[in-house]
């Protein structure tokens, strides 16, 4: 998985005047968890532009201005309801030999047969949770649409992989095709149809 570099300082104060000047000169307050204590630290809106505002998933390496750096994934974070300003950001600690969860953005490919036929895809999972080393976390969750038929599902155990383990049931649908008025043919009585033309040729 991609990383992306943090930039940032540790915060001399967290009081809510000390958070509205930081606020006000263009800085994110942030704090990191899961090490022996949490670090507050600040880094400026800019930096957040890679990690925030992109369909894709990245790991990142928090950079303080001491010196002191640290591998983490963003676990939460807060806009303003108004403006969309980013008002506050959690990171949580990653150690190599630990496990994680994090959700995966699902990139859906091929042409399905059924969305040819006139059937709508239906993308129930845009992104999927795992739990891996951080060295195994997935940039994305290809999932492969071509094979579905009218009515067809994509489960979740389709696109098991043994590099990181789904936080969801086996049943869980990635997607669907669903059947609609604009359909041209069912899929089953296209099957049915060409078993018996070659039924009529041999004979």
């Amino acid at each position: 998985m991609k990383s992306i570099t943090i930039n940032g300082s540790l915060r001399e104060s967290v009081g809510k005047k000390a958070t509205k000047a930081l606020r006000n000169a263009g800085q994110v307050p942030c704090v990191l968890y899961g090490g022996d204590k949490p670090v507050h630290f600040t880094a400026e809106e800019l930096a957040f532009s890679k990690l925030v505002y992109t369909p894709n998933a990245h790991t990142v390496v928090i950079t303080l201005a001491n010196g002191e750096s640290f591998n983490a994934i963003m676990q939460d974070i807060q806009f303003h309801p108004v403006t969309d300003n980013i008002l506050h950001v959690d990171f949580y600690q990653t150690f190599d030999d630990k496990e994680i969860s994090m959700d995966i953005p699902v990139t859906f490919v091929g042409n399905s047969r059924g969305v040819k036929n006139g059937g709508v895809l239906r993308k129930n999972k845009r992104s999927l949770r795992v739990k891996a080393l951080p060295a195994n976390l997935p940039d994305f969750i290809e999932a492969d649409i071509t094979p579905l038929k009218i009515g067809g599902k994509l489960y979740i155990t389709t696109l098991e992989n043994e590099a990181y383990k789904f936080m969801h049931p086996d049943n869980t649908v990635v997607c669907q095709v669903r059947r609609s008025r604009a359909a041209i043919i069912e899929d089953d009585d296209e099957d049915e149809e060409g078993a018996e033309v070659e039924a009529t040729t041999e004979a």
